[in-house]
């Protein structure tokens, strides 16, 4: 994992993800939003202006070297809808409403945005595909990861073994508190592994994000998966966290683009 800063702008790299990608997962920095989104916000339905989250997004999609209009983006549900990006997204069309995003176009640039939940990057060097997904709690219960894999396999004709995947900054556990209802979803789901990925102490039970996605994509025959271990609401200099700020804040963004060959 690695920080890095250029005109005032902070993001995270992977670094398990080799030199044919292009990605970054923004901080919060660097951008010219106001309190309670300061400042590089990049989420238009968290009641910022329109114009500051758009400028927000290209001062990104600039800094890495990318054509704003250059983006696909989707309006995250929580679910495992999937879209295969063949070409950017017209700025004048919706988003369509899914949770997980691919291309192998070097002239797409995948772009989602997170507030606590976790973002997951996939690669493909072999078949030259990326992808995003969302995994918040419910995306998690519902298999989004797993179903991830699915499509890079039925699609692109990937092997579990050559996709390299990367959990993003997100919230932590010690900060992610559930309810019963969360709790039963899991210890149903997840049978003899549940113990991993619900911490019970103080009478209270967390959940853990990163370790529930990492045992999908376990389950789903990926290998080579790097764990950030960031978490967003410990480090609210860095990033946007929905709940560690009550609700009032941003969205920070996670981009990924192939490299054009030469």
């Amino acid at each position: 994992m690695a920080f890095h800063e250029r005109n005032e702008i902070r993001y995270y790299t992977f670094d398990t993800f080799s030199n044919a990608i292009t990605h970054a997962v923004f901080t919060r920095r660097g951008g010219v939003s106001p309190a309670p989104w300061h400042s590089l916000n990049v989420g238009g339905s968290v009641k910022d202006d329109p114009a500051r989250v758009a400028e927000n997004r290209i001062r990104s999609f600039e800094l890495m070297g990318r054509d704003p209009a250059s983006i696909h983006d989707v309006w995250l549900v929580h679910g495992t809808d999937i879209v295969h990006a063949e070409a950017p997204r017209p700025l004048e069309h919706p988003s369509a409403r899914a949770d997980i995003l691919f291309t192998d176009n070097p002239e797409v640039t995948l772009f989602m945005r997170f507030g606590d939940c976790v973002p997951v990057l996939f690669h493909d060097p072999q078949k030259k595909v990326i992808g995003i997904a969302h995994a918040g709690w419910m995306g998690t219960i519902r298999g989004v990861v797993g179903a991830a894999v699915r499509s890079m396999q039925e699609r692109y004709g990937s092997k579990p073994e050559d996709i390299v995947a990367g959990i993003g900054p997100s919230i932590g556990v010690d900060h992610y508190e559930v309810g019963a209802d969360v709790i039963v979803q899991f210890q149903e789901k997840y049978g003899k592994d549940a113990g991993s990925v619900l911490e019970t102490r103080n009478g209270s039970t967390y959940l853990d994000l990163w370790t529930a996605n990492q045992i999908q994509l376990k389950h789903a025959g990926v290998k080579k998966i790097e764990i950030s271990g960031v978490c967003t609401a410990c480090h609210l200099d860095d990033w946007f966290s929905h709940r560690a700020e009550k609700g009032q804040t941003g969205r920070f963004g996670a981009l990924m683009a192939l490299q054009a060959q030469g």
